[in-house]
C-alpha cells in the first residue's frame, strides 16, 4: 500500500512539475505577403508585333533559349516579378508563315500543354478572351498543385499568336501559392485586355 502511495505522489508531482509550463499548439500557416499596390506601365519596344501594360513592380526580359534550343523567334519574352518570385513566360509566334505555325495547330497546342497539368490539377477552367482591339483567346485557371496555374493564349486568329503560362520558383503548393496566384491573375488579365497588335 505504501509503494501504491509513493508511486501517486510521484505522479501527482510530475504532473503539477508539468503544468509550469503552458504550451499553446500553432495551427499550421503561411507568411503573410505585403503585395505592391497595383500600377501599370506599357510594353512598346520597336520592332515587336505586340504592345501591353505590364506591372511596374515586374521586370521583362528578353528569352533568348527555349529548353536549350533558340527560340522560334525573337519577341519572346519573361515577365518576371522578382518581389513575387514569379515569371510569366510569354512566347509569341506568327500564324502560317513559312508554311508553319496554322491557326489550328497553335491552338491544339496551346491546349495540350495546359492540359497536360491535368494529373496534378483539381479542375481547369476557361475563361474567354474578347477584346474592343482585336484580340481573342483563352484564359485557364489551373487549380491544385499544377506547375502552372494560370495560362492563356491571345490571337488575332490572322497573324499574330501569343501564349504565357505564369510559374513559380517553388514547388507547387496550392495553399501556399493561392494568394499570389490570384494577385498575379488580375496583372495577367490587365496584360491581356491592353494588348494589341501592330
Amino acid at each position: 500500500m505504501k509503494l501504491t502511495g509513493n508511486i501517486l505522489c510521484i505522479l501527482l508531482l510530475l504532473a503539477f512539475a508539468a503544468c509550469e509550463q503552458s504550451y499553446t499548439p500553432k495551427p499550421r500557416g503561411y507568411f503573410h505577403i505585403n503585395f505592391p499596390e497595383r500600377e501599370y506601365r506599357v510594353f512598346d519596344v520597336p520592332g515587336y508585333p505586340y504592345t501591353f501594360e505590364y506591372p511596374v513592380y515586374a521586370n521583362i526580359v528578353k528569352d533568348s533559349l527555349f529548353f536549350g534550343e533558340k527560340t522560334e523567334n525573337p519577341y519572346w519574352i519573361n515577365v518576371e516579378f522578382p518581389g513575387l518570385n514569379g515569371k510569366i513566360y510569354m512566347s509569341y509566334k506568327e500564324i502560317g508563315k513559312n508554311g508553319k505555325n496554322s491557326f489550328q495547330q497553335l491552338i491544339n497546342d496551346a491546349f495540350k500543354m495546359t492540359y497536360k497539368h491535368t494529373y496534378k490539377a483539381e479542375y481547369i477552367e476557361e475563361k474567354t478572351i474578347n477584346t474592343p482591339y482585336h484580340v481573342s483567346g483563352s484564359f485557364y485557371d489551373v487549380g491544385g498543385n499544377a506547375a502552372s496555374a494560370k495560362q492563356f493564349y491571345a490571337t488575332d486568329s490572322i497573324d499574330h499568336f501569343l501564349r504565357g503560362a505564369l510559374y513559380f520558383d517553388a514547388a507547387p503548393n496550392a495553399d501556399s501559392l493561392a494568394p499570389v496566384q490570384q494577385f498575379l491573375q488580375e496583372d495577367m488579365w490587365h496584360m491581356v485586355e491592353t494588348l494589341k497588335w501592330r
